[in-house]
């Protein structure tokens, strides 16, 4: 993807990962316009970016994701970049009863949310000389892990489904990369400088150097071996992965 002189849409931009991403792009001259639920986060965001614009959006709602669409279009006509960032990270225990609630809007937000936006913007895309689409998935799409299983099988069925749109694009102006990010210190699950979490500042540079490398999927050097493990081996480094965060619990609380 080049990174000037865009017209880009993302969802989920008002925190971490989706607002850092938005910033970075911001201040690369691209015209950036984020989205989300709530208005008041929307103004702070792009009261601190001048220039920057917002439209809310909730994900879960087809007809919201009409609506923003059609906006877009009409006012935006210039829009070559949706971003597809927004979801959220609950944890869960599979090994009992699943709180089905929190699992359909899980799998709503995760996984129909991208795909539902994609699919209205899909055919403007389609329009433009130079057009991406962007999802943020997960390493854990590769290696899961256990106490947050329903969010890594959405970022597992998510890289699936942009490898298969990928291909069916490929006689098209339409580019589809996939960001793939490791546990970066954000809001997602809890903010909390744990030495284990990548710095978001350190993530957001060099994922901006590997989304313009054009790259399917964009992947920080430290967490390679994960998004390498997936094969008929793949047991025992994410048992490893898995034990470790038995022995080491991520904080999930102030």
């Amino acid at each position: 993807m080049k990174l000037t002189g865009n017209t880009i849409f993302i969802t989920g931009g008002t925190s971490g990962i989706g607002r850092g991403l938005a910033e970075a792009l911001h201040k690369l001259g691209n015209k950036v316009i984020i989205s989300g639920r709530r208005k008041a986060l929307l103004d702070e965001v792009t009261a601190a970016n001048p220039g920057m614009v917002a439209i809310p959006l909730d994900v879960t709602s087809v007809d919201s994701i009409q609506a923003a669409a059609k906006e877009l279009v009409a006012t935006y006509p210039d829009l070559n970049v949706v971003f597809n960032n927004a979801g959220f990270m609950p944890f869960d225990d599979v090994s009992g009863p699943v709180d089905d609630a929190v699992a359909q809007d899980l799998i709503t937000t995760n996984l129909l949310g991208p795909i539902r936006v994609t699919s209205a913007l899909i055919e403007h895309l389609k329009t433009r000389p130079q057009a991406t689409i962007l999802y943020t998935s997960s390493v854990l799409a590769f290696v899961p892990i256990a106490s947050n299983a329903i969010y890594s099988a959405t970022k597992a069925a998510l890289h699936s489904f942009a490898l298969s749109q990928r291909f069916q694009l490929r006689d098209t102006t339409v580019r589809v990369q996939e960001i793939a990010p490791p546990w970066v210190d954000t809001d997602l699950i809890y903010k909390s400088g744990d030495p284990r979490a990548m710095p978001l500042a350190a993530f957001i540079e060099q994922t901006l150097v590997a989304l313009a490398s054009d790259a399917p999927e964009v992947i920080v050097d430290a967490v390679r071996p994960m998004r390498d493990n997936p094969g008929a081996n793949e047991h025992v480094l994410f048992n490893a992965f898995n034990q470790s965060i038995v022995d080491n619990p991520i904080p999930v609380g102030a």
